[in-house]
């Protein structure tokens, strides 16, 4: 039975012989892999591929995933960075997929290299902000100009992508102030840096600036004065300042500003060719006198203006010409102050400091209470009260700028005002003897039938004491009063 089914079973197949060899027979190792190690231990080898960083640095990577929440980046780590929404762009609200797209390599910030989970975290944002300050700060240094989209409408103006968001208030939109903002959202628009704070991540551009620079400007005649502006003659053709365009400060009617036959600059705002008519600016010639205050003065510095409006919450001080701060009510004494016709009156003049600045808000806060605490004074006031104009007791000696009357009324004085400059003090302060004083050429308009009176070897006391005390009030008075704080 074996036989008959070995017979009939048949042969099972042989595999063929798994062998290396060479025609001549000799076994030859295949060789799998290659040590290219150059010595290096393989966890060394591995450690050497990873890329090293530290909180702070910005790396490069390829994007491997795209959530609607995150976004993960291939940097070379042991583990894929993750960028949450709210660092993937300076947008808001956006879809990951329209700003990244996957296999794309992009730059990021590292924010943390391993959080509570242990997750690299990473911002696109911020890598974006650390390139653009260098390129802004170098705009701004040349006097350039930048361009973007905007993409926001917020409170008081516009957020433009420069790199990173910069903010154009309302007021510098156009020539003209702008009501309506939305219009503008999607549109490119170029303006100028004028004002840049890398730490508080604030950077202020102005439209209006580049327009100033760029809008042709042209010389005319005024032609005719009206109610709601002039209309100035360009050569055979008239344009129309409106009354708001005229001047920075308040203008009750066009006639205070300028008279029919004047010759001026204007800037030519807009042509509409349909309805014929061509809007021009005076102002727009002239600068800003809020951007010239910001320039010249600074937070801290003393000023000194002229009380023009008491309000509930403080009063209105004009720094400036057509410049005004407040004064809050809590910034108006080191007591209490329930009103503050307590402490001030219109017309008050008085000695400020600057607490705060808002050129955007075109804001400026002052305070009398610091003031009164001392300070450096602004520029202006530096040759009348700069450190020179007080003596080693901190009194006030005024200015050393010699007195050189204008009028016959001035010169009457100018032997108080000799005697003035060359004291240690102002006269109010020193007691000098009756005989001393001038008695009989003080008053600069008395009758010749009066001079005598002064005249006698011994006077009357009481007459010799009174003669100079009307110098000595009235002239010294109002410097001693200015005087700043020392």
């Amino acid at each position: 039975m074996s036989e008959q089914a070995d017979q009939q079973s048949p042969e099972a197949p042989t595999a063929p012989p798994v062998t290396t060899a060479e025609e001549e027979g000799e076994y030859v190792p295949k060789q799998v892999v290659a040590d290219d190690l150059d010595g290096l231990s393989l966890e060394d080898a591995i450690a050497g591929t990873i890329v090293n960083f530290d909180d702070g640095d910005i790396v490069k990577g390829t994007v491997v995933k795209v959530d609607k929440d995150e976004v993960l980046l291939d940097i070379g780590y042991k583990s894929e960075g993750v960028i949450p929404i709210r660092e993937l762009s300076i947008r808001h609200d956006v879809d990951p997929n329209e700003i990244v797209s996957m296999g794309e390599e992009i730059e990021a910030l590292v924010l943390q290299k391993e959080d509570k989970e242990g997750r690299l975290i990473l911002s696109k944002k911020r890598a974006q902000y650390e390139r653009a300050w260098g390129t802004i700060e170098k705009v701004k240094e040349s006097g350039g100009v930048v361009s973007g989209p905007v993409i926001e409408v917020v409170k008081g103006g516009l957020i433009l992508d420069i790199g990173l968001r910069g903010f154009l208030p309302a007021s510098l939109v156009e020539l003209r102030r702008v009501r309506d903002l939305q219009p503008y959202v999607g549109k490119s628009l170029e303006a100028k840096i004028i004002e840049l704070d890398k730490n508080r991540n604030h950077v202020v551009l102005s439209r209006r600036a580049w327009l100033a620079e760029t809008q042709e400007v042209r010389r005319g005649t005024v032609s005719s004065v009206v109610n709601f502006g002039a209309f100035v003659d360009l050569g055979g053709m008239d344009g129309l300042v409106h009354v708001s365009e005229l001047s920075w400060k308040h203008v009750d009617h066009p006639s205070s500003v300028v008279q029919v036959g004047d010759e001026i600059d204007v800037q030519v705002l807009e042509v509409d060719l349909d309805r014929e008519r061509i809007s021009l600016s005076l102002k727009a010639t002239q600068q800003d006198p809020w951007q010239e205050f910001a320039s010249n003065h600074r937070v801290g510095e003393l000023v000194y203006g002229r009380v023009t409006k008491l309000v509930p919450f403080g009063a209105f001080v004009q720094v400036g010409e057509g410049i005004e701060g407040l004064v809050h009510i809590s910034e108006m004494a080191q007591h209490h102050v329930d009103l503050p016709e307590q402490v001030v009156t219109p017309g008050e003049e008085l000695w400020v400091k600057i607490i705060d600045l808002d050129l955007q808000r075109r804001r400026i806060s002052l305070s009398i209470k610091q003031a009164a605490e001392g300070g450096v004074v602004a520029q202006e006031y530096q040759e009348a009260f700069g450190e020179h104009a007080y003596d080693e007791h901190g009194e006030y000696i005024g200015s050393t700028t010699e007195f050189e009357p204008e009028t016959e009324a001035q010169a009457a004085w100018a032997d108080l005002a000799a005697e003035y400059s060359t004291s240690d003090r102002p006269p109010v302060a020193q007691e000098e003897p009756a005989t001393e004083a001038p008695a009989a050429e003080a008053p600069a308009e008395a009758p010749a039938a009066e001079a005598p009176a002064a005249a006698p070897e011994e006077p009357p006391a009481a007459p010799a004491e009174e003669a100079p005390a009307a110098p000595a009030e009235e002239a010294p008075a109002a410097p001693a009063e200015e005087a700043p704080p020392a």
